[in-house]
């Protein structure tokens, strides 16, 4: 079918259905119309509800955006108030344990006397200040033959590089037994050359201070442990190597025993 004849048909099918548009009933004209402007209005009515249920869940939307970032901030702040407060907790507690500290090791930052010391000894005394030790048990002093040190716990040689050291098979003080303490004698127990039955040694402990007395001295064999057995109260005893001045391995050991002057009340167990 060609082009032309197309066109022919397609005219005569408008013409008839104007025809039957012009013939018909002008109520069903009007039906149709209005038929079709409901159907147009229930489709825009959907549109808009449509619309409005976005715009709905979209501002609810919001809101619960609001609302979580709002909280978000509310914990934030009060995790970091709740930080701040523990991390000025652990200041204060820290100020109280170096206070407590200071009360033992505030007492041997007096200059160590080197004068008698060897030379090797000061050399190894320097090098165990790089050294991290706990705490100091308390404070030793003689005061006539000028003896000082930090009582440690322990015997290794860091520890009696810094200190004098608590034999760990006694006694601690406070306790109903025999402390026993060891030095160097080249060091820190140089000083023992010179002490005298009578002599005092004070202890200062970190809830009080103890005097003792010296009783006894003796010269024993490295293999003498006796004389750090208890016998059933409170006692001191020293122990560091002898001859003072022997070159190398010192084949005796200096011995000083010492009793409390007057037991402190509640001290003893």
């Amino acid at each position: 079918m060609d082009i032309p004849t197309r066109k022919y048909l397609a005219i005569g099918v408008l013409r008839s259905k104007i025809v039957k548009l012009r013939d018909s009933d002008p109520e069903t004209v009007i039906d149709r119309c209005i038929a079709g402007a409901k159907r147009c209005d229930v489709r825009n009515l959907s549109i808009m509800k449509l619309k409005k249920y976005l715009e709905r869940s979209l501002l609810c939307m919001g809101f619960a955006l609001l609302a979580f970032y709002a909280g978000a901030k509310l914990h934030e702040r009060l995790f970091s108030r709740a930080a701040i407060r523990h991390f000025e907790e652990l200041q204060r507690e820290t100020a109280n344990n170096n206070v407590q500290q200071t009360r033992v090791v505030q007492p041997t930052a007096s200059t160590t006397d080197f004068i008698s010391w060897s030379k090797q000894r000061i050399g190894q005394y320097e090098e165990s200040l790089n050294a991290h030790l706990a705490p100091p048990l308390g404070v030793m002093r003689i005061p006539r033959i000028h003896v000082e040190a930090p009582v440690l716990e322990g015997t290794d040689e860091i520890t009696l590089n810094r200190g004098v050291g608590h034999i760990t098979s006694t006694a601690r003080f406070g306790e109903n037994g025999n402390v026993g303490i060891a030095g160097h004698r080249d060091g820190f127990f140089r000083g023992l050359k010179n002490i005298k039955v009578g002599d005092r040694i004070e202890v200062e402990e970190p809830n009080g201070a103890e005097t003792y007395v010296v009783d006894r001295l003796q010269i024993v064999s490295p293999q003498n442990v006796n004389v750090l057995q208890s016998k059933g109260k409170p006692a001191l005893t020293l122990v560091t190597c002898y001859p003072f001045y022997y070159v190398g391995k010192a084949p005796q050991r200096f011995i000083v025993h010492a009793v409390p002057t007057a037991p402190r009340s509640g001290m003893w167990n």
